[in-house]
């Protein structure tokens, strides 16, 4: 009895001694900028990098670990969670598949889902090599895309005023469907020619689209803003509208702007760049939208309703259509990539 006792208490401990290595890292954990390849550099950030040509298992591992895209990952992943939870909220009282006024709600909330999840993984999981960059980075431009055509959609469906809808409903909607792709594939070129084109080029390609696009798909908000009378100001779905605009362009001046990195190079590797500062303002402005909408949806059921008619159909087959054509350019766009790749390996 006392040695089969002794002989469980010996593995008991060669197993707690082998704890430590099983909690190890799977690999080094940060490298500095000249460890990588120059499609992984961001201005003034030296090191915090995550070493390349890892095993998928370390690098969804490091979600749990420090390194320069941990707070990119966590701020999304987090909102994508809150998300889902308010969209089974919402779900116990909104008919999403019998309400024809609904699907415009459904497709504005599962596309903010689709782009803070596509935007989880790339930033998790885009150190894995140069063509996964890539290819994680188009994925989240599809994304993006999907998540403009949402809010130009329930701007123009709930949000919108009859004045404003008789001036723009001609052509609000294709538009908004151009701008949503043009969006994804200037995104995609400027980050295919990152290291051959000039910054001009690259606000062209990828910030024009997405400015003329926010300022089509903001304006039945600003409209509405502007023109509501004074008895209506107090209006909680207003009050969200409002606060949507500015977390907007506070994350739109960060976007753009390497701030406060620049003012301190070297000094905010792991907190306190302006893409971290981007991801949490423009995490507040979905936040602030999804609400917005869900009380336009819930209180001007009389106005949209007149409005839009049986149209709901015609809308959630524009957004198919802009999920194919952003889905389409983001594979050709990879496709090049992997093929430039190859002739550089060669």
């Amino acid at each position: 009895m006392a040695t089969v006792v002794t002989e469980k208490l010996s593995r008991l401990f060669i197993n707690v001694r082998q704890v430590p290595q099983l909690l190890a890292p799977l690999s080094p954990s940060t490298v500095s900028n000249s460890e990588v390849p120059k499609v992984f550099w961001k201005p003034y950030i030296h090191t915090g990098y995550r070493p390349v040509q890892q095993t998928w298992r370390y690098y969804f591992s490091t979600l749990f670990q420090q390194h320069n895209e941990a707070i990119n990952v966590w701020t999304h992943l987090v909102a994508t969670l809150i998300l889902l939870l308010r969209f089974q909220q919402l779900s116990q009282r909104v008919d999403f598949g019998q309400d024809l006024h609904a699907q415009p709600l459904l497709i504005i909330i599962v596309a903010s889902i689709t782009y803070l999840t596509f935007s989880t993984l790339a930033h998790l999981l885009q150190a894995k090599s140069e063509f996964w960059h890539y290819s994680f980075f188009f994925m989240d431009y599809v994304g993006v895309a999907v998540y403009q055509y949402g809010s130009a959609l329930g701007h123009y469906y709930y949000a919108i005023e009859p004045s404003w809808h008789e001036k723009i409903k001609g052509f609000y909607m294709p538009v908004a469907v151009l701008l949503a792709w043009l969006s994804c594939a200037g995104s995609c070129y400027a980050k295919y020619r990152c290291h051959q084109s000039t910054r001009l080029l690259s606000r062209l390609c990828q910030e024009l689209p997405s400015g003329l696009a926010y300022m089509l798909d903001i304006s039945p908000v600003i409209h509405r803003i502007y023109t509501v009378p004074p008895s209506e100001q107090a209006d909680p779905a207003l009050l969200y509208h409002k606060c949507q605009v500015v977390f907007f362009l506070i994350s739109a001046f960060f976007f753009s702007h390497p701030y406060p990195e620049k003012w301190f190079p070297g000094k905010c590797h792991f907190f306190g760049q302006s893409h971290q500062i981007f991801h949490v303002c423009l995490v507040l402005c979905t936040l602030a939208q999804i609400e917005a909408v869900v009380l336009d949806y819930e209180s001007r059921r009389q106005i949209y309703s007149t409005l839009q008619g049986d149209l709901a159909h015609n809308f959630s087959a524009l957004c198919l259509f802009t999920v194919t054509c952003s889905v389409l350019t983001a594979a050709y766009m990879a496709q090049k990539v992997k093929n430039k790749l190859s002739f550089k390996e060669e």
